[in-house]
């Protein structure tokens, strides 16, 4: 049964088209994943599909009732982001749409609502269509992935895994097109340039030819018709040349090695140590007095619930509450972006805190889809995205050997996360970071911190072996009971909302309760 159907659809902002979308389907039970760059559209489409923005050309026709998770939530300092996230998603849930646009719905959840929040999609009867940066989750959830590149909408079938793959071999199949057309191309040059020689030659006498044969055969006319001859080739071949299809290369990006300040001195010495370290935000105790320590070389991973303290922590590493080697220099990226000027261009602002050349600069804001000309924008016309692809450029590529991490997948579309992965790998220095993204942890960490339980712990291994780990260590039921209240706290928060009732308020009020004895007992 099909649920929505879209024809001749065209999207304008001022005279650049952003979408044109011909048609488009969305099928009962579908699980759609949304990919494309940022600003290429995916929101636009989504608020076009639920009716909240009307396309300049075409039609929209819905057969069920739809709803919309916006990716840009009214925010309060009364509850933390993860706390409204929930709140955004229990409301959807409960209005039962027969489809469900969900624009990037794990911003801010920690992992445990992050899975919560796959088993609950998994589970639903409507339709889906998602706008995620989370590859694990697009992984878990879709069967079709809709990709927008240049206002196109291309359709694939199976997850974000299966999607890959298939552009890989769309890759593979334009190298070797362009392998074939750059071979034959050159073929028919060589030919054109030897007959253009002989054409010229063909003027002149032989020098086997005597004064007395050339005037016998009547040279001129003869040599004339020949080289009229070749010229008829040359302009064959030349038609040929034309009339050959033209195949673009594909892109392909070379590696980025970049030299780190006192690299070989720090790399497996120990450089940042912390002894006795208690994390507290006013009388809340966030972890007992801890002790770790990272060697240079380290990908250190921060990991842990919403509210544990990982930002605390990086401030502290920061602040050098703890010990810190003199030969560190330390780059730090967090949300705010203050360390961009507005008034500069994508590459002053990279070139003001770097030591490495404008070629290489360039090289490194290519990767992250920053190519030609687009470097002399100024940073005020970016979007949130785009600013947060510059500052982690401009960190990268600043004059340190430490890079700490606050977030740094947030709001980047999948090809800029992707491109930041490659970056991060190839990086000699250290990297420290805090995220919720699993694929990204997966790609990055070889050790492990993990704030839970006011404990801090750490895992000497990549994120596969501590998974493994974990799975050998089974979850204390006060684990799966508290994130059971917390999913009906947000549906009770949600129905609050919507209709204020006495009886939904002691409802409130009792959940909370439960959660704070359940949180004494662990």
């Amino acid at each position: 049964m099909q649920l929505l159907e879209g024809t001749a659809m065209k999207y304008y902002i001022q005279d650049r088209l952003l979408l044109d979308i011909p048609s488009l389907h969305v099928q009962d039970f579908a699980r759609i994943g949304l990919v494309g760059r940022n600003g290429s559209g995916k929101t636009t489409l989504l608020k076009i599909l639920v009716g909240e923005v009307v396309a300049d050309e075409g039609v929209i026709i819905p057969h069920t009732s739809t709803k919309l998770v916006p990716q840009i939530k009214q925010m309060n300092d009364v509850k933390s982001g993860g706390e409204i996230t929930q709140q955004y998603l229990q409301q959807a849930f409960n209005h039962h749409a027969g489809l469900l646009l969900l624009d990037e719905p794990t911003t801010h959840l920690d992992q445990k609502h992050i899975e919560w929040l796959e088993k609950t999609l998994k589970d639903y009867k409507g339709a889906l269509i998602l706008v995620s940066h989370d590859r694990i989750f697009l992984d878990q959830l879709c069967t079709e992935i809709w990709e927008i590149d240049a206002g196109r909408l291309s359709t694939y079938k199976g997850n974000y895994t299966d999607y890959k793959n298939q552009k890989e071999l769309e890759r593979k199949t334009q190298q070797f097109a362009y392998e074939k057309y750059e071979k034959e191309k050159k073929k028919l040059e060589v030919a054109m340039r030897e007959k253009e020689e002989k054409a010229q030659r063909a003027t002149k006498k032989p020098k086997n030819l005597t004064s007395s044969e050339a005037r016998l055969k009547g040279s001129k006319p003869y040599f004339a018709n020949k080289q009229k001859k070749l010229r008829k080739t040359v302009s064959a071949f030349e038609t040929r040349l034309a009339q050959l299809e033209k195949v673009e290369k594909p892109e392909t990006l070379r590696a980025v090695q970049m030299d780190i300040m006192n690299e070989e001195s720090i790399r497996g010495q120990i450089i940042i140590r912390a002894e006795q370290l208690i994390g507290r935000v006013g009388d809340r105790v966030l972890w007992k007095p801890a002790n770790f320590y990272v060697r240079g070389g380290d990908k250190l991973a921060i990991i842990g619930a919403n509210g544990a303290g990982k930002t605390t922590l990086l401030k502290k590493i920061i602040e050098q509450e703890v010990n810190v080697s003199p030969s560190v220099k330390i780059g730090y990226f967090a949300q705010n972006l203050t360390i961009l000027d507005e008034k500069q261009t994508i590459l002053e602002n990279v070139q003001n805190s770097s030591k490495q050349s404008e070629t290489f600069v360039r090289t490194v804001l290519a990767r992250m889809h920053f190519s030609e000309d687009a470097v002399y924008k100024k940073v005020h016309v970016l979007s949130g995205g785009e600013k947060v692809k510059v500052a982690l450029s401009k960190i990268f590529l600043s004059d340190v050997n430490v890079l700490v991490l606050d977030e740094p997948t947030n709001f980047l579309d999948i090809g800029s996360l992707e491109a930041l992965e490659e970056l991060l790998e190839t990086y000699h220095g250290t990297v420290i970071f805090v995220t919720h993204d699993r694929m990204f942890t997966r790609k990055i960490a070889t050790k492990i911190l993990t704030i839970a339980n006011q404990e801090i712990t750490v895992f000497d291994g990549i994120y596969d072996a501590y998974e493994a780990h974990l799975n050998e260590t089974p979850k204390t039921s006060n684990e799966d009971e508290l994130l059971l209240l917390e999913t009906k706290i947000s549906d009770v928060l949600s129905r609050l909302s919507i209709e204020p009732s006495e009886e939904l308020e002691e409802a409130f009020q009792r959940l909370l309760r439960e959660k704070k004895a359940l949180e004494s007992k662990s």
